[in-house]
């Protein structure tokens, strides 16, 4: 007989013994009431109030997570806008020197030849002589009519020519001062023109320093929004940080595309080299030992990059002496070069192994090695390829840098949004728990309500004879005690 057979027999009639057990049930969890009760409502309370200090403890720790980030992306700002300027200034430096360290010659050069000027106009400016009045003379002469003399025919004559040659000569050093001040203006020209493109050279480099210091004024009108740490500056960094990391990965994702083809380039002569058996844990040496190549190629190019202060990773390079610098730029180089050409001889050898097996397999195939048309093309296309890849990937460090600088940004951003949506998420368990403790005191009170029915009839009644009693004048018997507190059982009942 299992416990089910010997509960239900505690009377004759198995019906009868389960409403027996049933009552004794609903007795037993009305006594029990106000302890379980007080158990959930204390559990739902300490749920409740655990999330809601974890809670407050992941939204303190995400404020100071956000406070940091501001800081950083502010910190950044202000050294990319320092950057910026120091940079505007080297430039504007340099535009001084080259343009503006000879004004002053330039402007000696400018006067000589503004005075030279003045003193061709002036020259060319002289009024010839005029012409004399010996037109109307000869008129006047020719006009006399001759009286049959022949000495005053023969005078007259006379006079006439000399003062037709001495017209002739006159009208002769008119023609030649007239020349001469046309040749002052031509020479002039020259003059003029060479005024004006020295001129026009000089305003092209003023205006050239005049965007340069629009610009500068751009930068510095930054960097104080920046050092004031303004809402504006902070969400125009954060949208930069964000164009800057999808732009970087995008690029890198790029070069991760040309190593793996400068891996493939090189893998397979380098297993003729290191041995193609031999293996590093469960990886061939001879792709361990193109990777390691790859992996150099890439990090003499950052030193690359680094000596001639195009990025900053390593701000050790940037900080040495320029001699010491550009000692270290010859040498990283030079070992890229040497790199390049060794990567170049192994595309050869390449070529050369992949011939090699061609020819195995026409053989076994039966067919004669020499009927397959050879081309040096894909040699060269190789070669060049091994060398121009390592040089190609010495520009990673560009992209390296922005990502590396804008992924402190992103990782802030995303900590941050999960630290908020940890923080919800413990809230709303907080109340889930709170709530679920109500739930649950209200199922317990659904189970039991027909004793809760019953004392609410009971108490009402009794109530309601205390009531008539007061009705009646007999306060005295209605304030007797009598072992049971019906206010209180009312109020939770109530409740």
């Amino acid at each position: 007989m299992n416990t089910a057979s010997i509960l239900l027999r505690i009377t004759p009639i198995p019906f009868l013994s389960i409403v027996i057990w049933g009552l004794l049930l609903l007795a037993a969890m009305y006594l029990a009431r106000k302890p379980f009760h007080r158990s959930i409502e204390a559990l739902a309370r300490l749920v409740h109030n655990a999330m809601r200090l974890a809670a407050a403890s992941v939204v303190l720790a995400e404020k100071r997570l956000e406070t940091r980030n501001r800081e950083v992306l502010l910190k950044a700002g202000l050294d990319h806008t320092e950057r910026n300027l120091e940079r505007e200034f080297d430039r504007i430096s340099q535009a001084v020197n080259r343009d503006l360290e000879h004004y002053p010659k330039l402007q000696r050069n400018i006067q000589e030849t503004l005075i030279n000027l003045e003193e061709d106009y002036r020259s060319s400016g002289e009024i010839p002589q005029k012409l004399p009045d010996w037109v109307k003379v000869i008129e006047a002469i020719a006009k006399i009519k001759p009286n049959g003399d022949h000495m005053v025919a023969t005078m007259l004559e006379e006079i006439h020519q000399t003062l037709a040659e001495q017209h002739k000569t006159a009208l002769d050093r008119h023609r030649k001062d007239v020349s001469q001040r046309h040749a002052i203006l031509s020479r002039m020209l020259p003059v003029w023109r060479s005024l004006q493109k020295t001129l026009e050279r000089l305003e092209k480099s003023i205006s050239s320093l005049n965007l340069r210091a629009k610009r500068i004024d751009q930068y510095m009108d930054e960097y104080q929004e920046t050092r004031k740490q303004t809402d504006t500056a902070y969400r125009t960094l954060s949208s930069s940080s964000l164009t800057q990391f999808f732009i970087s990965g995008l690029v890198l994702l790029v070069a991760v595309g040309g190593a793996v083809i400068n891996f493939n380039l090189i893998a397979l002569p380098m297993s003729e080299m290191v041995g193609g058996a031999s293996y590093i844990g469960p990886y061939k040496t001879s792709d361990v030992a193109g990777l390691v190549i790859i992996c150099l190629e890439i990090c003499t190019g950052l030193f690359l990059m680094e000596s001639l202060r195009i990025t900053r990773l390593f701000p050790i390079i940037g900080s040495m002496d320029d001699r010491m610098r550009k000692t270290f730029f010859w040498i990283a180089l030079g070992l890229l070069t040497i790199l390049a050409g060794v990567e170049s001889a192994l595309a050869f050898m390449r070529d050369r192994i992949a011939a090699d097996m061609e020819a195995l397999r026409q053989t076994l195939a039966g067919v004669s090695p020499g009927s397959m048309a050879n081309s040096i093309i894909p040699t060269v296309g190789q070669m060049v390829m091994g060398f121009i890849l390592p040089f190609i990937l010495t520009f990673v460090a560009i992209p390296l840098e922005s990502f590396v600088a804008a992924s402190r940004t992103v990782l802030g951003v995303v900590a941050a949004w999960l630290l908020r949506t940890l923080a919800f998420c413990l809230r709303l368990a907080g109340n889930l728990g709170f709530y679920l403790g109500r739930f649950i005191v209200n199922l317990y009170d659904l189970l039991i309500f027909p004793p809760l029915w019953l004392e609410g009839a009971v108490v009402r009644a009794i109530e309601r004879s205390n009531e008539k009693k007061r009705e009646g004048g007999q306060p005295g018997e209605i304030e007797k005690g009598q072992g049971y507190a019906p206010s209180e059982s009312g109020k939770e009942v109530t409740e």
